[in-house]
């Protein structure tokens, strides 16, 4: 089969010949109907992120698709179409008994931990996939992107505790924060949108977000004056606002904090390398939480999932397919910031 494989950090990605994987008593083989192109991707890739598994290795961790062949332990999975976790727990360690599932140490990542779904075919443990009972108007290539994009922001808001009427802030509305902003207003919430790209902005103004705020063209005085104008208008409460840091840049992580007011929640969902220095003594007199949010655990798939099926949350606008053949240069494109949609790579070989 072909694959779209790292072999060097900073080298080009390559469409390789690899060998199709079978299958041990735990394991299913799934046929990739498409595989999203994260960031995550490119850090391996130019930013000299380390990979879990020696290179050369396959990319690519939002996977949909459908089970061709299984182990002993998950026959019944054959011919079923699913979503594969992008953090798959082992399920059986104090962490996962715990509902920590997402940070199980033993966990595997695809195209990370193991080979990934930039290919034909991604063999992955048969526990924690998200089978797809009906999939309403969407293609399953479509779906791919459910398994981070989705529902990344979706753990992170249900840990925040969001409920309806609440000020949601959105910081960064890229291939996550778009459905950030989609799910806490799927959840009743007051939706205020963050980015410095215009476009990015105008696309969440139609899907959720009631206030988009341009913070290259802003001091922060006048930005957050803008927020709490907007609070009184909605008659959300001055206190206990849930922010959601999805940008992954170090300007958006210092607005993040900086937005932190009386028993108010940060939820660091973007990654960076970059430093941040921020005053944690705001911390203590704003009895405020600043909590860090990892993958999303295995069973809280099938809820994001339906609020997408349910149209709750809408994927289309925000995602383009691209043939598989041409994953090298999506993915500089992709780094590039050539393309503003989530790519998707769909098998064509």
């Amino acid at each position: 089969m072909k694959a779209v494989q790292l072999a060097a950090v900073g080298a080009p990605v390559e469409i390789r010949d690899v060998p199709q994987p079978e299958p041990d008593e735990t394991q299913v083989l799934v046929k990739v109907a498409g595989c999203g192109v994260c960031h995550t991707d490119i850090g391996f890739w130019k930013d000299g992120v380390p990979t879990k598994k020696e290179l050369p290795l396959t990319l690519g961790h939002e996977i949909s698709g459908t089970v061709v062949a299984a182990g002993a332990d998950y026959r019944e999975l054959i011919d079923r179409e699913v979503v594969v976790p992008a953090v798959i727990p082992c399920g059986e360690c104090e962490l996962c008994f715990s509902g920590r599932g997402n940070i199980c140490r033993s966990q595997l990542m695809p195209g990370n931990d193991i080979d990934g779904g930039f290919a034909e075919y991604v063999l992955v443990p048969g526990r924690g996939l998200c089978v797809v009972d009906e999939r309403g108007d969407h293609e399953l290539a479509q779906l791919s992107v459910i398994a981070d994009a989705v529902t990344t922001p979706y753990q992170a808001i249900v840990r925040s505790g969001l409920q309806a009427g609440d000020l949601a802030v959105v910081v960064g509305v890229g291939g996550v924060g778009t459905y950030c902003v989609q799910i806490a207003a799927a959840f009743g919430a007051k939706v205020v949108a963050i980015d410095v790209d215009d476009a990015k902005l105008d696309a969440v103004a139609g899907h959720g977000a009631g206030l988009t705020i341009n913070s290259s063209q802003t001091d922060f005085k006048s930005l957050k004056q803008q927020i709490k104008a907007h609070v009184k208008e909605w008659s959300c409460a001055a206190h206990s606002w849930k922010i959601f840091e999805c940008s992954g840049q170090a300007r958006g992580q210092a607005t993040a904090f900086g937005l932190l007011t009386f028993a108010g929640t940060l939820m660091v969902v973007g990654f960076t390398l970059a430093k941040t220095e921020v005053r944690l003594s705001n911390l203590m007199a704003f009895d405020a939480t600043v909590q860090g949010t990892w993958g999303c655990k295995p069973e809280l798939y099938p809820e994001a999932l339906k609020l997408v099926i349910d149209e709750e949350i809408t994927l289309k606008p925000f995602i383009q397919q691209f043939p598989m053949s041409k994953g090298p240069d999506v993915m500089q494109q992709v780094a590039d910031h050539e393309i503003n949609k989530r790519a998707i790579l769909v098998p064509d070989w």
